[in-house]
């Protein structure tokens, strides 16, 4: 392990999930590629450019989407079934 320091874990989970997602999405735009090596090449491009863009903004927007979340659910009581 990196041995991070767990008061960090906020941006490690942004690091890994904007990585993730930005993978995939630019995978998916890639596929009218041509040929395999032309989406390749055009799916690491794609993607460096999308997480370099992503990044910040998901490490940034975390916080506020969290308490969002928080305040558009609420916290189930011991013996209440979920409906």
């Amino acid at each position: 392990m990196l041995g991070i320091p767990r008061r960090y874990s906020h941006f490690v989970f942004g690091i890994i999930q904007s990585g993730l997602t930005s993978l995939i999405a630019a995978g998916i735009a890639s596929l009218p590629a041509a040929s395999a090596t032309i989406f390749v090449g055009h799916w690491m491009v794609s993607w460096l450019i999308a997480w370099a863009a992503m990044l910040p903004i998901v490490v940034l927007a975390a916080p506020a989407i969290r308490a969002f979340s928080l305040r558009l659910t609420r916290e189930e009581t011991k013996g209440e079934s979920p409906a």
